[in-house]
């Protein structure tokens, strides 16, 4: 349930967006401004203890190659590895104007709409070197496969869980006259036993952000410097 204050500062921030969009609608996009990012000149091929491998199962994705064209900028889907053999398929999708229908989807929608079952949906935070990411935990399945998903969207360069935090994100972008861009970060792996697999995808999301540039990493979780481990 939404405090008081809560509530009253969304009305307030959806009130000075309507009176912004007035005054001065979003015409430029954040992408067009110097912002874009390459999502496959920022993810390494390998890291920390992972490296890329051909893709053995196929990694859900229920729109077809048409849609996919019209949500997103860029999409970016690949399978690492680590020395122990324990696989993680990485998707990021890139949008870059993130208002309406063009907001990216969510796993919790698309994974039942390829069949799977969704027996979970938890909020959880990963402790990074950089800070904490709050993401939403998955658990599926479509017969005897079982995937764990982890996932966050950004906006902009701030990491936003859920949707509500998405449209504050979104409002502040409208009253300065940008178009939000955004992206869709989700990890998962075929494991039955899903502790196992959430420690494994947060040692795989800890491990490619070291990886990555400092701009890359912003981009990519919302995080920048380095600061004591979040909880």
């Amino acid at each position: 349930m939404f405090s008081n204050r809560t509530a009253l500062l969304i009305a307030g921030l959806m009130f000075a967006a309507s009176v912004g969009a007035i005054v001065a609608r979003p015409t430029a996009k954040a992408s067009d401004l110097g912002q874009a990012i390459s999502l496959d000149a920022t993810v390494p091929h390998q890291f920390g203890d992972w490296r890329q491998v051909p893709q053995a199962v196929q990694v859900v994705n229920p729109q077809t190659q048409e849609l996919l064209d019209k949500l997103y900028s860029q999409i970016l889907t690949r399978t690492y590895v680590n020395s122990a053999g324990y696989r993680i398929m990485l998707s990021l999708a890139y949008g870059s104007d993130q208002r309406g229908s063009l907001q990216a989807h969510k796993p919790e929608i698309c994974y039942p709409a390829q069949g799977f079952n969704l027996q979970a949906n938890e909020a959880a935070n990963i402790a990074t070197p950089y800070g904490a990411i709050p993401v939403r935990r998955l658990l599926t399945s479509l017969g005897a496969r079982k995937e764990p998903v982890t996932y966050w969207f950004t906006v902009g360069d701030k990491a936003s869980p859920t949707q509500m935090e998405k449209r504050l994100v979104e409002m502040r972008f409208a009253l300065t006259g940008r178009i939000p861009d955004g992206m869709l970060f989700r990890v998962s792996s075929i494991d039955i036993d899903a502790k196992r697999a959430f420690a494994e995808q947060d040692a795989f999301i800890r491990d490619l952000l070291a990886g990555v540039s400092t701009e890359g990493r912003k981009r990519l979780s919302g995080l920048a410097s380095n600061s004591a481990l979040g909880s």
